[in-house]
């Protein structure tokens, strides 16, 4: 059996110096469609809340589907008001539980709903509103809780659900309702706090992301590569 064979020196010194920048380009190109999809995560995730309001035509229109890019985002409002308001339970106010007061709001041929505020205790005289309304306020999705309504027969809701508000309105209703800005919008009630705000999608950027671990499994095997290549260069030979 002879003794292990051994690399030249600059043999050995190129092949590890090779292996490190291989393995350092292809982590860096991976490092690199990690970042990018990070940042499109977060672009797609970021906050509206302080932009200019819009009209809400512009956003969407009443037989559009929720535009999910544009949760939170400010739109303003103006329409004449409807009967048919109603409060929503559980719904919290600087840790206190209490209810919303949202009240239709009639846009055209369509109306909106609109989040006009807090209250501790339902009121009929809080929940009144009549004549010409003009609101600025945030777009949100209606809720898909599906929790069950324990008295249909009341003016109490447990969410802010477009079919639940479909029965009590005889117009076309938005898929979507507005939170008042309580510093935009006069209301008597406190300001009703906003529940939902951007978030990214499962599947947002994710060929970044596949792209970022196939650049990693490169950096994996060229560093296999190397020290299988060094394994087999140095072990000992049967002649």
């Amino acid at each position: 059996m002879t003794s292990p064979r051994r690399p030249a020196l600059l043999e050995d010194l190129g092949a590890a110096i090779l292996a490190l920048v291989l393995v350092g380009i292809a982590g860096s190109l991976g490092y690199w469609q990690y970042d990018a999809w990070q940042e499109r995560r977060n672009a797609e995730a970021r906050d509206l809340t302080e932009l200019t309001p819009v009209p809400l035509s512009e956003v969407m229109g009443n037989n559009d589907p929720f535009p999910g890019i544009d949760v939170g985002r400010p739109v303003e409002v103006e329409g004449t008001w409807l009967a048919g308001g109603f409060w929503v339970s559980n719904r919290e106010l600087d840790g206190a539980d209490g209810f919303w007061a949202v009240n239709p709001l009639q846009v055209g041929d369509a109306a909106v709903l609109v989040a006009r505020g807090w209250a501790a205790e339902p009121s009929d005289e809080l929940l009144k509103v009549s004549g010409s309304g003009v609101v600025t306020g945030w777009l949100q999705p209606p809720d898909g809780g599906l929790v069950t309504d324990d008295d249909a027969t009341d003016d109490v809701f447990p969410e802010v659900r477009v079919s639940d508000a479909a029965q009590r309105v005889e117009l076309d209703l938005y898929s979507a309702y507005v939170v008042a800005d309580p510093e935009r919008t006069q209301s008597e009630l406190a300001p009703a706090e906003l529940e939902s705000l951007p978030s990214p999608g499962r599947f947002t950027a994710v060929r970044n992301l596949l792209y970022a671990f196939e650049w990693w499994v490169f950096a994996a095997f060229a560093a296999f590569i190397w020290w299988r290549w060094r394994r087999d260069t140095t072990t000992a030979r049967i002649g």
